[in-house]
């Protein structure tokens, strides 16, 4: 029963909600949460006058922001947070998703959504900022969509409240997700090193959680240890990459017109394939960079910043090194390897059979090792989100704090030796509805963030 109501959610909030034909005889299949990611980003966009455009040399400048109070986290430090749960297992697995399904061409559309999804998270990071509160356990801030829902509500009804309903159920929302991804973390993870070097899952599984729970059970180990990994692995990733293409440099004019071609080329609108090269590029681009999901602004409000706005550009700039540096990086791998090579693969055996074809047995190894650090940084960075949410539920106790860190670990082990998917799909709806809570109030709360935009602007 509970089973099936998960499954049917997932299929209402994931499935393709209408459909619109297209020329050669395919459609275009459009989901609930593209009808609504969709328009907000556009509309943010617009009404932000592109600002991640105009704006740029601000969001870079944002990261030199100094914080005066040891306990809070720098702009810097935020944006290492987000970026750890953005540039996870969606930057390999969902970028070689797109492509498998959508061709070279949904490289292209997700591009175009880090534009758009930008906007929407400079709107998130603002709110985060303006509404954050100090946190009186593990010092510093916090804050996000279910403070700043709360704060909404409380301003409308005129009256102070202990929680509010939409909060809660975004605060819920948050909480299934992360579980479900705790799952789907440890599972990818079991799997590239059982391919790799033959460990059997039971091993991996249990040497995971005895060093998660030695960071996650610690006060403030988690951002400590992010500092260090994140930096490192994204680093190394986009230099792997750098010399793949310089490597291949002769290939790389055949690839970019192979991407533009593809996005608007008339071959796949005569095939009806047009509708899968579009879509693909966008779904993967909206949820591999999160924005509009609620989850970074749980990480921006941690920070100490002189202006609302430096947050709310940070975040903007998350969102183009998660798709335009990082899925990029995954895009050009695969899409410089030969045709050939590569003809008839899917999934993450695309991936590695081009990273063999670079780098040999080294690639593969490479792969299983960076799907590791991707992944295990997603895990500690959805903990650190986590924080905000339980204290909005449950109050400021230690207790709850550690029940949710050893329910995840648990989920963790559990994921890691065995696949659930009905819990894959738990994570999927959390996130799903998640997104819809967060989206419907950004809307009339945008105001208050373009005022600080503005304010912002007017003071530079």
């Amino acid at each position: 029963m509970i089973v099936q109501l998960i499954e049917n959610i997932y299929s209402f909030l994931w499935g393709d909600l209408i459909h619109i034909p297209m020329p050669g005889g395919g459609s275009l299949g459009i989901s609930l949460l593209i009808l609504f990611l969709l328009p907000a980003g556009i509309y943010f966009t617009i009404r932000g006058k592109f600002l991640s455009i105009r704006l740029f040399p601000d969001m870079v400048r944002s990261l030199t922001e100094k914080k005066e109070e040891q306990s809070t986290l720098s702009s810097l430090q935020t944006l290492i947070v987000s970026t750890a749960t953005r540039v996870g297992m969606g930057n390999l697995t969902g970028v070689v998703a797109a492509v498998s399904a959508g061709g070279a061409g949904a490289v292209f559309w997700m591009w175009v959504t880090a534009l758009i999804g930008s906007s929407t998270a400079f709107i998130e990071a603002t709110l985060a900022q303006l509404y954050k509160e100090k946190d009186p356990l593990y010092g510093g801030y916090r804050g996000g969509p279910a403070y700043y829902i709360h704060h909404f509500f409380e301003e409308k009804q005129g009256k102070k409240k202990k929680h509010v309903l939409w909060a809660v159920l975004f605060a819920i929302s948050g909480l299934i997700c992360w579980c479900g991804i705790s799952q789907v973390v440890s599972n990818s993870v079991t799997s590239s090193f059982e391919n790799a070097f033959s460990i059997p899952p039971l091993y991996t599984s249990i040497a995971l959680v005895i060093v998660a729970a030695f960071i996650v059970l610690r006060k403030n180990a988690t951002v400590k240890v992010l500092d260090i990994i994140v930096p490192a692995m994204a680093v190394c990733y986009f230099f792997i990459t750098i010399f793949i293409i310089v490597k291949n440099i002769g290939s790389l004019p055949s690839v970019f017109s192979r991407i533009f071609q593809e996005a608007f080329g008339i071959r796949q609108i005569a095939a009806g394939g047009f509708g899968a090269v579009l879509m693909n590029g966008i779904k993967r681009g909206l949820f591999s960079n999160e924005a509009g999901s609620g989850s970074a602004p749980c990480a921006a409000a941690a920070a100490e910043v002189d202006h609302p706005a430096k947050m709310g550009f940070v975040q903007a700039l998350g969102v183009f090194i998660d798709t335009l540096v990082i899925c990029s990086c995954t895009a050009m791998i695969m899409l410089i390897a030969p045709e050939s090579v590569t003809h008839g693969l899917s999934g993450m055996n695309l991936l590695q059979t081009a990273m063999e074809f670079h780098l040999g047995k080294f690639g593969v190894i490479f792969i299983a090792v960076t799907l590791w650090l991707f992944s295990f940084s997603t895990f500690l960075g959805i903990l650190f989100y986590a924080r905000s949410n339980v204290a909005y539920l449950f109050g400021d106790h230690w207790c709850w704090q550690t029940l949710y860190k050893i329910l995840a670990l648990l989920m963790l082990f559990i994921g890691g030796i065995q696949t659930y998917t009905f819990v894959w799909d738990l994570g999927d709806v959390g996130i799903g509805l998640m997104t819809i809570f967060n989206i419907i109030l950004l809307y009339p709360l945008s105001r208050k963030a373009f005022q600080e935009l503005k304010d912002y602007e007017n003071s530079r």
